[in-house]
């Protein structure tokens, strides 16, 4: 399908159903599209946490009463992407692997194993964007041959980074530099491949930006973090998108990211602790307060819960500076939280339909600007969803191909 039209079917399917994924259960006691699908909500809100947990990142497999049977098919319609997942051989040395995570090697070696792969020309001059100690530029140097330059701000990560790229011999300099600076656009050049494996909201969206504007030769960008840029709204990239029906807050692109598919489960009982005990708070202060109203909380530590839900509630209370009633039973609030929480979990089942969507609305921002720089662009797959979930990636080159416009 070409790219301009899987965009625009995509931009005017979110733009209609709009109600549904900017409902925020957790804030709101009663989605605006409940009264609209009582039924749904009323199946939803009967389920358990743990048949919500279930369910979480393949919302499209559940058989719950319409409309959700529909929007899941179109939905996953919508966000099918070519299958570009290589591999990795088993060879490379153990030093290069030495202090990474096992998943996130995983993620570095199909990274760099596709990206290659699906560029027509092998690259001359590698540039590691938001290097860190330059991990995947290191890999992709090993590999062929070929300089690297790593740009990254932490002076620390960069001198460390130098030390393992000295022990390979790489012809690597590990520059410091805040790719966010002016000052640091200077690095890139024509002959560079630009390479940045998760790179957040505004880093990334600069990298294109850059890489377009000084002609550089290729780009391998997997993002994440959409929601992470310096304004207050989405300010689309492409023409394509500036043009679109969508306009977009911080909250909005956000929603790609509420997916949970690697956190443990320690991690997932705490995340379920902290919420449950947030919402009993919340329950607790508007009944004291008869004011019907969620109020903002800041994260707490996993520290705040060793206590209990009293002092953790208090403490909530004490930031909003609310000197409430305490209530009858903690116990009975606490349980009221979970109960609260299940609730808000299912009903979000609906909103996670939309999640892979909205991703790839963005993801499409991003390959229509390329495409419109000149470049030949395509989105696909580089590793399985278990390894991460942010697993799209962008492939632009520059060169007289002529573009690619098909997914």
């Amino acid at each position: 399908m070409d790219l301009i039209q899987r965009f625009q079917q995509l931009d005017a399917w979110l733009a209609e159903h709009q109600s549904l994924w900017q409902a925020r259960p957790f804030v709101e006691h009663q989605c605006p599209w409940e009264s609209q699908w009582p039924e749904l909500a009323a199946w939803l809100r009967g389920r358990t946490l743990e048949q919500a947990e279930q369910a979480h990142n393949q919302p499209h497999l559940l058989e719950a009463p319409a409309p959700f049977g529909e929007l899941a098919q179109t939905a996953f319609a919508l966000s099918q992407l070519p299958d570009w997942i290589i591999e990795p051989p088993g060879s490379s040395p153990e030093l290069l692997q030495r202090h990474i995570p096992g998943r996130k090697w995983q993620q570095i070696n199909h990274f760099a194993l596709t990206s290659q792969a699906r560029w027509q020309q092998p690259a001359r001059h590698w540039l590691d964007w938001c290097a860190g100690k330059g991990h995947l530029g290191r890999l992709l140097a090993w590999q062929t041959q070929q300089p690297l330059l790593c740009l990254e701000q932490d002076a620390q990560l960069n001198r460390a980074g130098a030390l393992l790229s000295g022990q390979f011999k790489l012809t690597a300099t590990h520059q410091d530099a805040d790719v966010l600076e002016r000052d640091s656009w200077r690095y890139l050049a024509p002959e560079h491949s630009l390479v940045a494996l998760h790179a957040c909201g505004q880093l990334h969206m600069t990298l294109l930006q850059q890489a377009a504007t000084r002609g550089c030769a290729q780009v391998a960008l997997a993002p994440c973090c959409y929601n992470r840029i310096d304004d207050a709204c989405y300010v689309p990239l492409s023409a394509h998108a500036s043009a679109a029906q969508l306009r977009l807050s911080k909250e909005d692109l956000a929603l790609p990211m509420q997916e949970s598919i690697t956190a443990g489960q320690r991690t997932r009982r705490l995340r379920d602790r902290s919420m449950a005990w947030r919402l009993a708070f919340d329950l607790w202060q508007r009944e004291t307060r008869k004011v019907d109203a969620y109020l903002a909380t800041p994260p707490r530590p996993e520290s705040a819960m060793a206590s209990g839900i009293a002092p953790f509630c208090r403490d909530l209370a004490a930031y909003h500076q609310l000197d409430l009633a305490e209530p009858v039973s903690w116990e009975q609030l606490e349980q009221l939280g979970w109960e609260r929480l299940a609730q808000v979990r299912n009903l979000e089942l609906v909103r996670g339909l939309f999640r892979r969507p909205l991703e790839i609305w963005l993801l499409l921002d991003r390959a229509l600007y390329m495409q419109e720089a000149g470049y030949r662009v395509e989105i696909g797959l580089f590793c399985p969803a278990a390894l991460t979930p942010r697993n799209i990636l962008l492939i632009a080159e520059m060169g007289s191909a002529q573009p690619i416009t098909s997914l």
